[in-house]
C-alpha cells in the first residue's frame, strides 16, 4: 500500500512544505516523515527551482523573460506527472493542496485515474470565476504600471509586485480579520496599522519572489477549467476517480465555499467539510488543530 503524500503548493509557496505548512507536516505531526514519504515538488513557472521566466530559453540561449510561455494548470500538473513517472512512482496515497495547489491537484486527479487513492482540495475551485480573474487582473495591472516593467532584470516590476501582493492579501482574508488584528486605538488621521501592515506584506514577498513569475502563475489561475474540452466541470469531476475531500472556509471572500461544496458534489466519491475562521482564503495554512481532525475523520471514513 502506498504511502505518498505528495503536498502542491499555492501560487508563491515552495518545496519546503514542511515551513509553510509547520502544523500539518513534520515529526509528530499529521503528515510526518516516519510514517509518510512526502513530496513537494515546485511548480513550473515559480522561482524556486523549476523552469521559469529567468530560466534560459533554448532558442535564444538568452532568459525567457517576458516570452516565457502561458500555461495552464493543466500544464503544471502534467509536469507533476511527469516528475512522478521519472521518481518510478505507481501510486499516490493522497494528493493535497490548496487554492492555485487545489486546482493543479484536481487537474492531476483527473489523469491519475487508479494510480491515486485520496484527494484533498483546500479552499480551490473547478474553474476560476470573473471575480477571481478580476482581482489577478488588477495585480497584473499594478505591476505593469511599474516603470521598470518590460525591463529585461531580475528586479524588473518589484514595486509594482509590491502593490499586487498588497491587493491579493485582502483577498485572503476577511474584513473581520483586520478589524480584530489591525485596528487603531487612538483617533489617528493618518499611519493606520492596516497601512502599514499591507505594505509590509508587500514587501516582504517582494524580497523572495519576483514579478515576471507571479505574473505567470496568476495566468495560470485564470486559465483553469477541469471542464474544459472534456463536457464542462461537472463532467470532469465526475470521471474523477480518488476519493475527494473538498475542504472549504466559511470566511473565504476569493473561492467561496460553495466551490468546494460543488467539487464534492460531482465527484464520484465526495466529502465536504468547511474550516471555521475568521482568517478568511489563508485559513488553510492557519487553523490546524480544525484541519488535523478533519483529516483524522476522512481517514478514519475510509476504513470503515
Amino acid at each position: 500500500n502506498s504511502n505518498v503524500i505528495w503536498v502542491i503548493h499555492a501560487l508563491t509557496g515552495d518545496s519546503n512544505a514542511q515551513e509553510w505548512w509547520n502544523g500539518l507536516i513534520g515529526e509528530d505531526k499529521f503528515f510526518d516523515p516516519s510514517n509518510h514519504f512526502i513530496i513537494c515538488a515546485n511548480l513550473l513557472g515559480s522561482c524556486y527551482g523549476s523552469t521559469h521566466p529567468f530560466s534560459e530559453n533554448p532558442k535564444t540561449s538568452r532568459p525567457y523573460y517576458y516570452d516565457f510561455p502561458q500555461m495552464t494548470t493543466r500544464d503544471l500538473a502534467q509536469g507533476l506527472e511527469r516528475l512522478r513517472i521519472h521518481l518510478q512512482i505507481e501510486t499516490i496515497h493522497t494528493l493535497i493542496g490548496g487554492s492555485l495547489g487545489g486546482q493543479v491537484g484536481l487537474e492531476w486527479a483527473y489523469t491519475l485515474g487508479k494510480k491515486l487513492n485520496n484527494a484533498i482540495i483546500l479552499a480551490s475551485t473547478s474553474k476560476t470565476k470573473p471575480w477571481v480573474i478580476g482581482f489577478n487582473e488588477t495585480q497584473r495591472m499594478a505591476i505593469e504600471s511599474d516603470c521598470t516593467w518590460g525591463e529585461n532584470n531580475q528586479d524588473a516590476g518589484r514595486k509594482g509586485l509590491e502593490t499586487a501582493r498588497a491587493i491579493a492579501m485582502l483577498t485572503y482574508r476577511h474584513p473581520l480579520d483586520l478589524e480584530t488584528k489591525q485596528v487603531d486605538s487612538e483617533n489617528k488621521l493618518d499611519d493606520f496599522r492596516a497601512a502599514s501592515y499591507l505594505r509590509y506584506q508587500g514587501q516582504k514577498l517582494a524580497k523572495r519572489f519576483n514579478a515576471l513569475s507571479y505574473w505567470t502563475l496568476s495566468k495560470t489561475m485564470d486559465s483553469h477549467d477541469l471542464g474544459r474540452n472534456r463536457g464542462g466541470c461537472e463532467e470532469a469531476l465526475s470521471q474523477i476517480e480518488a476519493n475527494v475531500l473538498a475542504i472549504g472556509v466559511n470566511s473565504d471572500l476569493l473561492f467561496l465555499p460553495e466551490e468546494s461544496q460543488f467539487i464534492s458534489g460531482s465527484v464520484r466519491k465526495g466529502t465536504y467539510k468547511e474550516i471555521t475562521s475568521t482568517a478568511g482564503h489563508d485559513a488553510f495554512l492557519i487553523e490546524f488543530e480544525q484541519l488535523s481532525y478533519i483529516l483524522k475523520s476522512f481517514y478514519l471514513q475510509q476504513k470503515h
